[in-house]
């Protein structure tokens, strides 16, 4: 599917991508879930790959991105000057480093509480999402906190794109199981 480019194409692709998620979530077997995630590979080089370790790791990924783009746009529309995505003290030179005490930070949060957790960010995050327009959600540089970049780049990127990421990690878990 291409990357999408009006309101209408962020919205339905953030949906699809969810429930073709939650679907692979909910055909998840028994072993699937209690399996840790082993992923060694000279493709898989990416710190994620070796930072997760089962499905509530990448599920609470997904739900703290989807606070960042909340407070990201709560913080801006108020803001005097521009507030980063990241915050400090991390850049998108040292993100990895954050994604990392993310991890850290929910080794004791329940995948039930995680998947509740997504649940909420991601209506938060689509409902977000509807009240702009197009023009709004797809013009470069249109509000000046997203500096030479579009909003709805960053909807897409903690939505649909990030489901497909979470997605291709799962599915390839479940060949290695």
């Amino acid at each position: 599917m291409p990357r999408p480019r009006t309101k209408d194409e962020l919205l339905a692709a953030a949906e699809s991508g969810y429930r073709k998620l939650m679907d692979f979530i909910a055909s998840m077997s028994e072993k699937e879930l209690a399996t840790p995630f082993c992923f060694d590979g000279p493709k898989m080089t990416e710190a994620h790959w070796k930072r997760d370790k089962n499905l509530r790791d990448v599920v609470v990924h997904l739900h703290e991105w989807q606070q960042l783009m909340l407070k990201f746009v709560e913080n801006n529309r108020t803001a005097a000057k521009p507030v980063p995505f990241l915050p400090a003290p991390y850049t998108w030179k040292t993100y990895a480093a954050m994604n990392q005490d993310i991890f850290l930070r929910h080794q004791d949060t329940s995948l039930e509480e995680a998947l509740s957790a997504l649940d909420e960010t991601h209506k938060k995050v689509v409902a977000l999402a509807q009240g702009y327009s197009d023009e709004e959600l797809f013009t470069k540089k249109y509000f000046a906190w997203t500096g030479t970049t579009d909003l709805g780049s960053y909807f897409v990127s903690t939505t649909s794109s990030h489901y497909d990421w979470a997605l291709k990690k799962l599915k390839e878990h479940r060949k290695r199981v």
